[in-house]
């Protein structure tokens, strides 16, 4: 069967399903747009409408003074690792190796923005203060991951988290979080976004993982930062004429499923808990610490493939 065929045969597969584990399930997208208010503004160019509207709960939830809307994620984290780097006149942004940025974005952060990745740590284990201690060079910015989805939805200790933002300041460098998945975070740590946030200069929160929007995210910080943000949205090419059905979309289901992120992670911990029980599963890590988990199957490949 052709790659095409395996993706045709999956997908109506996928289309028969009527419980998912992953995502919000199989949304199709008249029941997406369905969603967004009849009485919804239009912006022109990123500016009014939807996007005030939407950009305004994001800054009030992360208890910063602005929010910028961004189509993606992508140019949302680029851009803003940018203006941290030209601010301070350093090049270098200290991750974890692990990080989205540097697997999965095409090294843009380098040949768009002439950025240096200074990885600390090691691949398999959380980012820690030990770690960073190692690291000689002051960096622009400190980018930490909550939680960290390749290894399996792991959050720091709330100490270690305060002690890794204080050694970015103490340092002359901004912190900046990947929140793409803060939603989930705040639950895992009993805390609010906004208590989470504090300890950054500068947020990044994707509007269709967890909360299950069309597409999109939003930067939140302060207004300066955040003004030179829009600015590299439009070098990007993302000031599109009508952001409007995005914002709308990430407004909506932001006031829904924004609420059910501790609902969430009790169930991930209830299927973690069951498939535990399985042998030759493992859950990694146990129990999770947001509704994310991964699972260590211990079988031989021609095992796998039987079983699956």
């Amino acid at each position: 069967m052709s790659a095409p065929d395996d993706r045709s045969a999956l997908e109506a597969l996928r289309g028969r399903c009527t419980r998912f584990l992953n995502g919000h399930g199989h949304r199709r997208p008249a029941e997406l747009l369905a969603a967004i208010p009849g009485d919804t503004e239009a912006d022109r160019y990123g500016e009014g409408g939807a996007v005030a509207d939407l950009e305004a709960e994001v800054a009030a939830l992360m208890g910063k003074p602005a929010a910028v809307f961004v189509p993606t994620g992508t140019m949302a984290q680029q851009a803003t690792l940018r203006v941290h780097a030209d601010r301070r006149g350093r090049r270098s942004v200290v991750w974890h190796p692990a990080c989205h940025l540097d697997w999965r974005e095409g090294r843009g952060y380098q040949r768009l923005h002439g950025l240096v990745g200074t990885p600390a740590g090691e691949m398999r284990t959380p980012l820690t203060p030990a770690a960073l201690a190692a690291v000689a060079e002051p960096p622009a910015a400190l980018l930490l991951e909550l939680p960290q989805r390749d290894l399996g939805g792991v959050l720091p200790a709330w100490d270690e988290l305060e002690t890794m933002t204080a050694w970015a300041r103490e340092r002359g460098a901004a912190a900046h979080l990947d929140g793409a998945r803060l939603w989930e975070a705040a639950a895992g740590y009993g805390r609010s976004e906004a208590e989470i946030a504090a300890l950054f200069d500068t947020v990044y929160v994707s509007l269709y993982k967890g909360i299950g929007a069309i597409a999109g995210c939003c930067v939140a910080g302060p207004a300066d930062v955040v003004a030179e943000v829009s600015e590299w949205r439009t070098r990007h090419g993302g000031r599109a004429f009508a952001l409007w059905p995005y914002a709308a979309s990430g407004l909506a289901e932001l006031a829904r499923r924004r609420p059910r992120m501790p609902g969430y992670l009790a169930h991930a911990r209830a299927v973690a808990a069951a498939v535990a029980e399985v042998d030759g599963v493992t859950v990694l890590p146990s129990p999770p610490q947001t509704s994310m988990m991964h699972l260590q199957l211990g079988a031989t490949p021609s095992d796998l493939r039987r079983r699956a």
